[in-house]
């Protein structure tokens, strides 16, 4: 199956993973007698506090029933609810809940999981009801609209073991007493609107596996701090303000960090030499810094690495040789690299989805390049390389392409020779020697530029601005003038 073309690929202790565990290794389902008073009290006050349930996720949870055999109930010894699992379907826009956390729902005090992921429209601030529950282990409100700031003393949820409050609208710093939970795995307040400093505290959190502070707008220095942790996996700093260079103590993650994801900051200095010894590293992700320097010859030991990105840095030749058995993802792209053609490790992957080589210094003719891989791209982008010959061989044999761009080379080919998948959203190949007319399926694309080419004839029925057509020997028709008769 094809994968997500993101550098975060699907992992196993992710919430589904950890929500099957928990019901399969310790839910035993009791079935025989109505659910505990409290229990349908504080549930049954949860749904009052939601204003829209389009779906019907809650339509089973009605009075005088056995509320667990409710959607997304699960109960275990002695008849008492232990979890509420609520998810929204990111493909099914009417999937969601709109309302509050009633502060009711403390009732259930059972409760050892609450997992509300992609409700999408639940706001009001941090739930304190959650310092009122004495079992609580996994809290997981995910991908919805909560806001304010965490409390000051969210330390004392020192039972927790995992706190993912991702995809919110959470402002202010980080609470220094979250270095108080110390029993946690997973730590994940990515995407909400955090600003201040990292907060040096989380060293206390010794079992973290999973520590995720990925955009937000935290600022400073990454504390030197790594060496507290032996069982990180997951790293994601990305899309901050961080400054500085990378913390040495990040070298002691080596033996089991599989994602180190530092991209979209401020970071500078050269990229250490040290990076080389992650011989578990599955992701990295470097690009938009500063770093400068070349890119340490120890890369070829990273032979497991599937996602690299260490585009729009400046980083200089010569690249090292890599050895990796197969590539998924890799971006090269606007640094000061004269790769001169596709490495060799590139073409021979196995499978490949994404591959961004924007002015890396190729000059080759692409009718030579013969990959290994072509069905699965999504992505490519050669831009503003020497390159010539023709993609239509290449483009042809993709069935997933969701984006081209090879702008700024000498590409000649005839556009309508270019069969046009049902996925293809962007194309760029201005600036190059492309000849023909345009095809009526470019009304399927959200993004298109084929100026600067020597394109002819009508154009089909449009959406785009006179900008993406300029510049052609004999193109007419909206946006541009009139065909003549």
């Amino acid at each position: 199956m094809k994968k997500n073309n993101h550098l975060s690929p699907p992992l196993p202790w992710t919430i589904p993973f950890i929500i099957l565990s928990i019901l399969t290794v310790h839910s035993i389902k009791i079935t025989s007698a109505a659910c505990h008073v409290d229990d349908e009290k504080g549930l049954l006050a949860f749904k009052s506090g939601i204003t829209q349930d389009p779906s019907g996720m809650l339509s089973s949870w009605k009075s005088g029933t056995d509320c667990c055999n409710w959607a997304g109930i699960n109960c275990r010894e002695n008849n008492r609810v232990t979890t509420i699992s609520l998810y929204g379907q990111v493909d099914k826009p009417d999937s969601y809940l709109t309302g509050t956390i009633s502060s009711s729902l403390v009732k259930v005090q059972n409760l050892d999981g609450i997992y509300f992921v992609n409700l999408r429209n639940i706001s009001g601030p941090f739930p304190d009801l959650l310092f009122g529950l004495p079992k609580l282990l996994y809290v997981y409100i995910e991908n919805s609209k909560l806001s304010g700031p965490l409390p000051v003393n969210i330390g004392k949820l020192k039972q927790l073991g995992a706190l993912s409050l991702e995809g919110n609208r959470f402002t202010g710093s980080i609470p220094s007493s979250i270095s108080e939970l110390t029993q946690l795995t997973q730590l994940v307040l990515g995407k909400n609107e955090f600003s201040g400093h990292f907060p040096a505290g989380i060293k206390q959190i010794r079992n973290l596996s999973y520590l995720n502070l990925e955009q937000n707008k935290l600022m400073g220095t990454i504390p030197d701090i790594f060496k507290s942790f032996t069982d990180l996996r997951i790293l994601r700093l990305s899309h901050n303000e961080f400054s500085g260079k990378i913390p040495e103590s990040i070298l002691s993650l080596a033996p089991k960090l599989a994602y180190l994801e530092l991209g979209h900051n401020r970071l500078s200095g050269q990229i250490p030499s040290y990076l080389g010894k992650f011989k578990a590293l599955d992701t990295l992700d470097l690009s938009w810094n500063s770093f400068t320097g070349v890119v340490p010859k120890t890369f070829s030991n990273l032979t497991k690495i599937f996602n690299l990105d260490l585009s729009h840095n400046s980083l200089n030749d010569p690249f090292p040789q890599m050895n990796v058995k197969g590539i998924e993802s890799l971006d090269l792209s606007y640094n000061n690299f004269h790769l001169k053609e596709i490495p060799k490790w590139v073409t021979s992957s196995p499978i490949i989805y994404s591959l961004k080589l924007a002015k890396c210094g190729i000059k080759m003719n692409l009718d030579t390049w013969k990959p290994a891989e072509t069905y699965f791209y999504d992505y490519i982008d050669l831009s503003e390389n020497e390159i010539t010959g023709s993609p239509v061989d290449l483009l042809n044999r993709t069935d997933f392409l969701v984006e081209f761009k090879a702008a700024g080379n000498k590409l000649k080919f005839d556009l309508g020779k270019l069969r046009i998948v049902k996925t293809l959203k962007e194309l760029d190949i201005s600036r190059n020697l492309v000849y023909g007319k345009v095809p009526a399926a470019i009304i399927g694309f959200n993004k298109l530029n084929v100026s600067y080419n020597h394109l002819c004839g009508q154009l089909p029925k449009n959406k785009f601005p006179v900008s993406s057509f300029v510049g052609n020997d004999c193109l007419c028709g909206p946006p541009l003038s009139p065909c003549k008769l």
